[in-house]
């Protein structure tokens, strides 16, 4: 009986025929059908009216997730960057999505993995991003003009749901520190004018610091952390804002024609970056109620309550470039369009500029020492 209710909570993620030819359906970005690449037909993605709820993050981990759901699909795992992902069926090689490293097919194994309780389907198609990811790419200074040709090369520029952790947490801080408040004092000096030494007066400011402790209370609704260390966290966090509200109940027919990757920071350590997250605030928020003007924390000792959590999908446009040896990544908000991204320089261009520049300044030099040498009309 455990094992048939186990099987019933699990969800594969695959391919899905179409009801008029048989052939694999494709998601459509910025529609709710899949769509026959062969004989053109649209398949409705049936539309679930359930809330989005959040699991409580001490009781999951207290059971350890042997009550929830989970789907089972085939993951690949990157030798080089460590990146484990779904992979598009009937494919003889591909590869890996953020390193343009090939992948071992023959590596790809069966996986059950928590299953996500919602996703933001992409808005954007392949062609879309391209544009965006163009426009981006012209719009940079000093970019060697191989890597403007290598933009009109798509081969490794893919589709992908990224995992990520959404928190709510109610906070309450216990803080001690001191508030320092200005306040000016006439002081008398000794300089020299004229050749002379004179004596005069100035106001300097001083600071006069006083004791300050109390608490402040904050409840934090959906702290988003990504799940994955295959992307730059400079960039990946840079893509933000996200329309969170439009997500979607989870369906693996979003996900069809795209790929999932499997997520690589797991729950509790995702909730530790989701408290980098809120320090700052918590921290203005302690320097607003001790006031004054300016501020020293000496402690601060926050509790965290009610902690919910959701595990979800948002889509994004991946595509890795080696340059000279070097790997850069480029990505795109599948829903908006944001461009984020490594770039290589073109020193020589930068040079080139840089003698320019010089040269420019030289000759307005130049012509300013020949005007100054010119004799002047008598009068």
């Amino acid at each position: 009986m455990e094992n048939n209710h186990v099987e019933e909570k699990e969800l594969a993620v695959g391919t899905f025929a179409c009801e008029s030819c048989g052939a694999d359906l494709k998601y459509k970005p910025g529609t709710q059908h899949l769509t026959c690449e062969y004989c053109g037909a649209e398949n409705d993605i049936p539309q679930i009216e359930t809330d989005i709820k959040e699991l409580d993050f001490h009781e999951y981990l207290s059971q350890k997730a042997d009550s929830e759901a989970s789907i089972t699909a085939k993951f690949i795992k990157c030798e080089s960057c460590g990146a484990s992902s779904t992979i598009e069926e009937n494919v003889s090689a591909t590869n890996c999505a953020y390193c343009a490293s090939p992948l071992v097919l023959e590596h790809a194994k069966e996986e059950s993995v928590i299953q996500p309780k919602s996703l933001l389907p992409f808005k954007l198609n392949k062609n879309d991003a391209k544009d965006q990811f163009k426009q981006w790419v012209n719009r940079l200074w000093f970019a060697p003009n191989d890597l403007k040709k290598a933009t009109l090369n798509f081969d490794h520029f893919k589709g992908v749901y990224i995992p990520y952790w959404t928190y709510d947490t109610d906070t309450n801080s216990r803080y001690v520190g001191q508030r320092g408040d200005y306040y000016y004092v006439t002081e008398s000096y000794t300089t020299t004018e004229n050749g002379k030494t004179v004596s005069k007066t100035r106001q300097v400011r001083k600071t006069r610091w006083s004791h300050a402790s109390g608490s402040v209370h904050k409840f934090f609704d959906d702290i988003l952390t990504v799940a994955t260390r295959s992307l730059s966290q400079k960039y990946i966090y840079k893509l933000e804002p996200w329309d969170l509200e439009n997500l979607v109940p989870f369906d693996p027919s979003y996900i069809s024609g795209f790929i999932a990757e499997k997520y690589q920071i797991d729950l509790e350590e995702g909730f530790g970056i989701a408290k980098g997250i809120a320090d700052p605030q918590i921290r203005q928020l302690v320097r607003r109620d001790i006031g004054g003007d300016e501020q020293r924390i000496i402690s601060l000792n926050t509790s965290y309550n009610d902690i919910t959590f959701k595990h979800l999908l948002l889509p994004v446009f991946v595509c890795a470039y080696v340059f000279k040896g070097k790997l850069y990544q480029f990505l795109v908000n599948g829903r908006t369009g944001e461009v984020q991204g490594q770039r290589p320089y073109s020193w020589v261009k930068i040079a080139l500029t840089a003698l320019a520049v010089l040269a420019l300044i030289a000759a307005i030099v130049l012509a300013y020492q020949y005007f100054q040498n010119q004799p002047q009309p008598s009068s």
